[in-house]
């Protein structure tokens, strides 16, 4: 099957997989750090949220992935000598391009959890705090499972396009999927075939991904109405 080439695309399916799920906790964490700045009473915080968010949403994915990738590599090796670092220092395309899409798509997601915590009532909040609870324990228990629910559709949407967007770490070199389907597709002269494949596998992670995404929202709206048009 695929001339041979199937356990090749498996295995550069996993190390899609990995980028995927790496970079979306990368992405997740900075969305969370970028909404509470948002949300917060300084302007200093507000603005560098609002110039992260702006600049990565209006630069094309690629451009910043090649622009971290060859940047980062030479800013590195401008600075290793003044640490006493002798020798040309390679930055691995893994660490590159996982580390780039978390950053691309955390500012997607600072826009989502933002829109998240501003739908939630105040009042539930300050209720809290007025039974006692600390700061941490208002956000674990009343805060973060309504937030959940409101965020899942944009989380999702963003969750899919991530993971189209790792076959990006191709261009620098990464043998993720693509990069497996490109070489399949060199050395038997089908590229038709190979990348059809792999637009399939694609498909595949993203029809899991959408069953489950569906099972978190219903597990997640219990209790909760939907609104009829």
């Amino acid at each position: 099957m695929l001339h041979g080439y199937l356990p090749s695309l498996l295995d550069g399916l996993r190390l899609t997989l990995s980028v995927a799920l790496l970079s979306l906790a990368i992405a997740v964490l900075l969305g969370l750090a970028g909404a509470a700045a948002k949300l917060s009473q300084s302007r200093f915080w507000r603005a560098v949220a609002g110039v992260y968010t702006t600049v990565i949403r209006g630069v094309p994915d690629l451009v910043l992935m090649l622009l971290i990738f060859y940047g980062g590599q030479l800013a590195v090796n401008a600075l290793a000598p003044r640490f006493g670092i002798d020798g040309y220092i390679d930055i691995d395309p893994f660490i590159a391009g996982t580390l780039t899409i978390g950053f691309i798509f955390g500012a997607y997601l600072t826009e989502t959890f933002r829109g998240a915590l501003l739908a939630l009532p105040r009042g539930q909040a300050e209720a809290g705090r007025a039974y006692g609870m600390s700061g941490a324990q208002v956000f674990r228990r009343i805060v973060a499972p309504q937030m959940v629910r409101l965020a899942l559709p944009g989380f999702a949407n963003n969750w899919l396009v991530l993971v189209k967007s790792t076959a990006l770490v191709s261009v620098i070199g990464l043998n993720d999927m693509m990069n497996k389907a490109a070489q399949a597709a060199g050395a038997t002269r089908e590229p038709f075939t190979f990348y059809l494949a792999a637009g399939a596998l694609y498909l595949v992670i993203t029809s899991v991904s959408v069953l489950l995404l569906a099972w978190l929202d219903k597990r997640y709206s219990l209790g909760v109405k939907p609104m009829a048009f």
